[in-house]
């Protein structure tokens, strides 16, 4: 299993409209990609402009062809201008085993 971890820092103004389009980019990957298995979106209500996500692929070829979609190609220009700040980290799950 590949499994995708991002922090975004999104400016206060733009908090609730990316909100939005993140649970409806989280939405349609586990909708309509039969490799996206698992998709967190979670909020820090200590630090409401950040955003943290586990995302979790059958393997590395799901999450590129996730990231070739267009639906996230869509998400990932319309929010551009409202994220401060975006850390990605890619890891193999360990455990439990697949």
């Amino acid at each position: 299993m590949y499994v995708v971890t991002v922090l975004f820092v999104v400016a206060p103004e733009h908090r609730k409209r990316f909100r939005a389009a993140m649970a409806r980019q989280a939405e349609t990957s586990l909708g309509q990609e039969p490799g996206c298995l698992q998709f967190d979106v979670c909020h820090d209500p200590a630090e409401p402009e950040s955003c943290f996500l586990y995302e979790v692929y059958a393997d590395e070829a799901a999450f590129r062809r996730h990231l070739e979609s267009t639906h996230y190609k869509a998400f990932a220009e319309t929010v551009d201008g409202w994220v401060a700040r975006k850390s990605v980290k890619t890891y193999e799950r360990a455990w439990p085993k697949p």
